[in-house]
């Protein structure tokens, strides 16, 4: 049994958490993709023994958890006695409530059967050291932008299923009997800056773009970029369920295009990047400087419209396969629209903004959507798909053998919404000449970050030298 030590002690290094985190790595090996274990051992059940003890010991770190922490060590002892079948932690969910307690720097300790959003799909018991993101400007936005179920989290450490590209946890990820209502969904908003300094960096360097000196000092700094990245977030993910919309685009189960996926998300970005704008103009025509945490909203609304744009227009178009990427077909949108628009230039190999014009560029693609939606909510929804698409293929270029583009059949016109959607090509909108050529300049940089961890300051990539992107390197680049 380990020695639990003090509690001003990191949880990180206590000989409890390092056992459990070993203990559950080695206990994943022996779980089926749907989180059963076929042979249920004197070796498995020995496993959930150690780790069990292991939740017990670590238990008085998080008083504040301590119901849901109970609820685990039940769900555990339950599964270990039934026979370790599909795992069921639907009390433990239950009783799992990190919206009640939004303090910054409040540690959770996190153990559920569940499979981790671009990570694995396999439902294995995973372990998760976090803490609160929630500093006081957060505090006081979210009273303007209420949104009760948003949780801001940092990770401490972890086990393999979050040495990946994940950097949410949902409760609609855990492996339970029934769902119960659900009242959270996190971010790892570290992880979401330190990927943005990374391939941001890069992308800079490799185009020969100028960033703005607020900008620079983002890229330098993890605690403003994570601080970005909540305000972006919070306004972001409340934005799903407001306007006027014609379709409730992720609640209700439903097969459409995924350009339409496309437009939500980008729909919801751009519309924190225009309450950002509207933020900034407020606080800066205050006529008293206010307190320090206005001062925090103040530079925190700038940042967050710079990583909205760079972290669409460059690791949002680069990142993923191209299958049906609605993240990437967004990034490429608001690239080609900003270029289309005259206020980003890629001439003589180094791309260019004319940075007094980019927010109303960028609002105006907003207020593009905006107007889509609008006016679907008297169409059909298959019309209201043929619109969207329109709106696309005005600014991004479809492939050339597209059957939309060409003109959907009558049969499929006429027939049920699935032919539509089945007439999508896995890549209907293809990458630019620009994004291919960066494209393999920024892939092995994306790829560095799985996994990624908040820095303290900007990290050097071991093997890596960013590349300028001139004529003579796109010719001669090579896939990695």
């Amino acid at each position: 049994m380990t020695t639990l030590l003090p509690l001003e002690t990191p949880a990180a290094t206590d000989p409890a958490w390092l056992t459990l985190k070993a203990e559950v790595t080695a206990f994943q090996q022996l779980q089926a993709s749907d989180g059963s274990v076929p042979e249920a051992t004197d070796r498995a059940r020995a496993h959930l023994d150690t780790i069990i003890g292991a939740v017990a010991e670590l238990s008085p770190r998080f008083p504040h958890d301590r119901a849901y922490l109970d609820a685990v060590v039940a769900d555990l002892e339950r599964w270990r006695d039934g026979g370790l079948g599909i795992p069921d932690f639907h009390d433990a969910l239950a009783a799992f409530r990190p919206e009640r307690s939004r303090i910054d720097g409040l540690m959770h300790l996190v153990v559920f059967p569940m499979y981790t959003q671009n990570g694995s799909r396999d439902r294995h018991l995973e372990a998760v050291l976090t803490e609160v993101i929630w500093p006081e400007e957060i505090e006081r936005l979210e009273a303007d932008y209420a949104n009760p179920q948003f949780v801001s989290l940092r990770l401490i450490d972890f086990t393999p299923g979050y040495d990946s590209d994940s950097a949410v946890l949902f409760p609609e990820t855990v492996s339970v009997r029934e769902a119960p209502a659900f009242t959270w969904g996190a971010i790892f908003q570290d992880r979401e800056a330190a990927r943005y300094r990374r391939v941001v960096r890069a992308a800079a360097e490799a185009t020969g773009l100028e960033l703005p000196e607020r900008t620079r000092r983002m890229l330098d700094d993890a605690s403003l970029a994570e601080g970005a990245f909540v305000m972006w977030d919070l306004i972001h993910d409340r934005s799903h369920m407001r306007g006027d919309l014609p379709f409730d685009p992720f609640m209700i189960k439903q097969r459409m295009p995924y350009f339409l996926y496309a437009l939500e998300e980008l729909r919801c970005d751009l519309t924190a990047y225009r309450e950002c704008v509207a933020i900034e103009r407020r606080l800066r025509a205050r006529p008293d400087a206010g307190d320090a945490a206005d001062a925090a909203l103040l530079e925190g609304a700038g940042l967050v419209q710079d990583a909205v744009l760079f972290d669409r227009i460059f690791r949002f178009a680069l990142t993923g396969p191209r299958v049906r990427n609605y993240d990437g077909l967004g990034g490429q949108l608001l690239f080609s629209w900003l270029h289309r628009g005259g206020v980003l230039h890629w001439t003589d190999s180094r791309l260019r903004l004319d940075w007094d014009a980019v927010p109303a560029a960028v609002m105006a693609l907003g207020e593009a959507i905006d107007r889509l939606y609008w006016e679907s909510i008297d169409r059909p929804k298959t019309a209201h798909w043929l619109a969207a698409y329109e709106l696309v293929r005005s600014v991004v270029t479809p492939h050339p053998a597209s059957r939309w583009a060409q003109g959907l059949p009558d049969e499929v016109l006429a027939g049920p919404p699935s032919g539509y959607t089945d007439a999508v090509l896995d890549d209907e909108f293809p990458l630019s000449m620009f994004h291919e050529a960066l494209d393999r300049t920024l892939r092995p940089v994306i790829a560095s970050t799985r996994g990624i961890r908040a820095a303290p300051t900007a990290q050097a990539l071991p093997g890596l030298a960013p590349t300028a992107l001139t004529p003579s390197s796109r010719n001669g680049a090579t896939d990695s």
